[in-house]
């Protein structure tokens, strides 16, 4: 009797270790396929949003498509001409890049 409860509390400890190991791996897997190219996306955000220029054809956070026509710097305000003579003024924050107008100029 003693001898069958000594051999389940070592298969009970090979059990927890492997479910350990197991964890350890599925969050290493999550971090790879998730978190990893999250973070790459913010980072290249915040870099395009560094690196506005007057000119540049952006995306504003509702879907709206213009033209950078003004940037402060101190106040992290844009201007974004959206049609001719219509000027809206924004967060630096909530301005992304115009994918579409990216890849005309690379191509």
């Amino acid at each position: 009797m003693n001898i069958l409860f000594l051999a389940a509390q070592g298969a009970a400890k090979g059990g927890q270790s492997s479910f350990l190991i197991m964890m350890v791996v599925i969050f290493v897997i999550m971090w790879f396929f998730m978190i990893r190219p999250q973070q790459k996306r913010q980072k290249e955000t915040r870099n395009f949003q560094n690196s506005l220029a007057e000119g540049t054809k952006v995306i504003i956070g509702g879907g709206i498509y213009g033209v950078v026509k003004h940037i402060d710097l101190t106040t992290n305000k844009v201007d974004v001409e959206v049609s001719k003579g219509v000027v809206l003024t924004v967060d630096k924050a909530s301005v992304f890049a115009d994918l579409a107008s990216q890849a005309e100029n690379k191509a």
